[in-house]
């Protein structure tokens, strides 16, 4: 590079920091002109966020179309500064919606204060009819590919964004480490840095989104933090956390999110250690604001100030829960169908007990936020580009992530791909012809939307193989309870192929606890009866979380996770299973054999260390393992070389190995780079994954791939008061069955 260059390039980084500063300033200026100017009441009323069956026309989720009557006290009298929600309907539904909702807001507002609206996109834009459906976030993670994060944050806000959806209430970047927990399928699986990469791309391209000017949106992190532990496994309920775990496996993923301009957190609804979250200073000012130095808005989940008095019973009432959880640190609260919350705030502070300085805290990061995402230039929705929602090209995107994210983890004597001239198909289970299966909860509605709410072109496993397998006679069998078995035993015995089509229907939040990973005795025993046919037997698992299949895996011929691989599902599982498409997903989270032992991959080495224990033994409570996964071709991975064989503190250290494809069909291969500290003075993980790159290679080709080793970033680790250590001593880094040692030195 010439000097000139580097100068211009210094001049143009300069200008661009200028700008950035000035509009900073600019918006900062602005804020505080509008606090000067704002009553109590009208502070107040900015950090109260009210659920849409207040304002519709009847009180029902779905009902996406404004009572003018009903809305307009809200704004006028009561000064609210956010609404949320609404169900799958379509966009120029959602345009006249949000265009009344937005003129009326501005026009009534004293100060001509608009609303921020916040939704539930959680896998694209799911709240939005014939929307682009991305697999959910577990399934995203077995993809390790971050492009799929991507397009996912770009294609949501393509979708949503002209229709004044302005906060997106994703991603989730709690760690799915307690697979009885029912949103674990939201998250990108049990790993940290897995949910660091995929969580910050989200965030980065979704409020950095040049495709959706003039307008900006919101990511949020969810949920601050520990959410996703409950020492049960049920939904909202309490987790017990060393402050050191929360430190090295909970903080990184909102850090990255951070990092890439996170501007919105939602909090735990449960509690972590004995104290509620939503009441916690110590986690929402200590660790949030002051550990993290976040300064963006921090939105309590549904109804969750209420819970502190009806669920936790660490207040009396209302108002003392709205002190504990103001005081806590909070900015809003989604109350949602009330206004209890902004009554007793305005009594709190009259009555001297929360300052008015406070207030105009929280509200400064409420104003702040709306100028940031431009609602005071462009408060109004748009339907010119309404035909972007459910585009090709997107759905195109979406079908990619979710043959990515598929795992194949049985393929005995090669059964899969099932050959085109298989000429009987028989389909089973409760996922054979299913669209809202395959898709989960959070999608069209809250638990998922009725299958009649699906668009038509959305294929189902069944729909999908008829038309992988046009010259075969394709039938589906959906009622697997006892009283059909001899009829399905009867079809399975004349069919070449049975799929089992297998897992869970779709749930979200409390709604989905479980008591055990045991999955409807029926599927059990629907395999049983037909485990002799002398057809090939393929089991497809349809499931937002791990549920027990070790006696079923026996007693068939190949599996298939297929997770809740989005809209899009149904063709990606046909097509990987006709051939056309070949399998590169790895497994997210460990599955477990059994219902009650189970571990994430990063356990700590005590666990299996017991006189009548063995790591053997240990491994035996694993089914697949994190980062398990087969293709229909074969990796080779040699030459493993390490730039050196000490490392200072200070320096770096470059991995590098050599992939090549062995087999005779292109395919897709995700490099995972593990690292081991063998002596801490605070036990360590037995492996960490600390890099990962997805490669695609032809037949015969070769790549080499490297990682460079960052001490501070890769080998060191956080104390109980999240202070990082770095610790001299002996490492091994790991890649497929290859691994070298090497120190750390001072």
């Amino acid at each position: 590079m010439t000097n000139r260059i580097k100068y211009l390039l210094l001049v143009l980084i300069s200008l661009v920091s200028t700008q950035i500063f000035a509009q900073s300033n600019d918006i900062s200026a602005k804020v505080e002109e509008l606090i000067d100017q704002m009553t109590l009441a009208e502070k107040v009323g900015q950090m109260t966020q009210l659920n849409i069956s207040v304002i519709n026309t009847t009180g029902q989720q779905r009902d996406v179309y404004l009572d003018p009557e009903k809305f307009i006290p809200f704004i006028r009298d009561h000064h609210i500064g956010s609404f949320l929600n609404g169900e799958a309907v379509p966009g120029d539904v959602w345009y006249e919606y949000m265009n009344e909702v937005m003129h009326l807001s501005v026009e009534h507002s004293r100060l001509k204060i608009p609303i921020i609206y916040g939704i539930d996109h959680m896998h694209g834009a799911s709240y939005v009819a014939n929307s682009t459906i991305f697999p959910h976030n577990l399934n995203i993670g077995a993809t390790f590919n971050v492009e799929h994060a991507k397009n996912n944050a770009i294609v949501t806000g393509m979708e949503s964004a002209d229709l004044g959806h302005h906060w997106i209430f994703a991603p989730v970047l709690d760690l799915g480490r307690n697979p009885l927990w029912p949103r674990i399928y939201e998250t990108y699986g049990e790993d940290p840095h897995v949910a660091e990469v995929l969580g910050g791309a989200y965030v980065y391209n979704l409020e950095h989104n040049p495709e959706i000017a003039p307008y900006k949106q919101t990511a949020t992190g969810k949920h601050f933090l520990g959410y996703s532990d409950p020492v049960g496994g049920w939904d909202r309920t309490p987790a017990h956390i060393p402050e050191q775990q929360i430190y090295e496996f909970f903080v990184p993923a909102f850090k990255a999110a951070m990092d890439n301009g996170l501007s919105t957190i939602m909090i735990n609804s449960g509690e972590i250690n004995g104290i509620p979250v939503h009441a916690s200073k110590e986690i929402l000012t200590g660790l949030l604001r002051d550990y993290l130095g976040f300064e963006g808005v921090a939105v309590t989940d549904w109804a969750d100030i209420d819970q502190l008095v009806t669920k936790h019973h660490v207040a009396p009432n209302i108002k003392e829960a709205t002190y504990l959880a103001v005081e806590a640190g909070i900015d809003m609260s989604m109350t949602p169908y009330d206004l209890s919350f902004t009554n007793a705030l305005i009594e709190l502070v009259q009555e001297g007990r929360i300052t008015e300085s406070r207030i105009d805290q929280s509200v400064r990061r409420i104003l702040t936020l709306k100028f940031k995402l431009g609602l005071f230039e462009n408060p109004y929705p748009s339907n010119k580009r309404l035909d972007r929602i459910g585009a090709p090209e997107h759905k195109a995107m979406a079908y990619d992530a979710a043959v990515e994210s598929i795992v194949l983890l049985k393929n005995e004597d090669n059964v899969l791909p099932v050959a085109n001239t298989a000429k009987n198909i028989l389909i089973v289970g409760p996922s054979a012809n299913s669209k809202r299966n395959l898709n989960g909860g959070w999608t069209l509605a809250w638990q998922g939307g009725e299958e009649e709410r699906y668009p038509d072109d959305v294929e189902t496993i069944f729909t999908a193989t008829k038309k992988a397998f046009p010259n075969a006679k394709v039938e589906f069998i959906e009622d697997i309870s006892s009283k059909n078995l001899s009829a399905i035993v009867s079809k399975a015995k004349a069919a070449d192929v049975v799929i089992y089509a297998m897992g869970e229907t779709p749930y979200t939040e409390g709604v989905g606890n479980i008591n055990t990973l045991i999955l409807p005795q029926e599927q059990y025993d629907v395999i049983d009866a037909t485990q002799n046919i002398k057809g090939s037997k393929i089991l497809v698992m349809v499931e937002g979380r791990p549920r027990i299949i070790t006696d079923m895996v026996d007693k068939v011929d190949a599996v298939l996770f297929a997770g809740l691989p989005g809209n899009e599902g149904g063709k990606a599982i046909a097509n990987i299973i006709a051939g056309t498409e070949v399998p590169s997903g790895k497994m997210a989270i460990t599955y477990p054999k059994f219902a009650g032992s189970f571990y994430p991959y990063n356990h700590k080495m005590a666990v299996y260390t017991p006189s009548n224990q063995s790591q053997e033994e240990f491994a035996s409570t694993t089914l697949y393992s994190f980062g398990q996964g087969l293709s229909y071709t074969t990796f080779e991975y040699s030459d493993l070389k390490l730039s050196s064989a000490s490392l200072k503190k200070n320096g770096t250290l470059t991995a590098s190995v050599t992939v090549k494809n062995t087999g005779d069909i292109a395919g897709m291969e995700s490099v995972l780079w593990f690292l081991t500290d063998k002596y801490a003075s605070i036990t360590r993980p037995v492996k960490e994954l600390r890099h990962f790159e997805k490669i695609k290679l032809a037949p015969g080709e070769s790549k080499t791939v490297s990682f460079k080793i960052d001490p501070m970033k890769d080998l060191s680790f956080p104390d109980k008061t999240g202070a990082i250590l770095l610790e001299e001593g002996d490492f091994t880094l790991a890649v497929d069955q290859f691994s070298k040692d090497f120190k750390l030195v001072d």
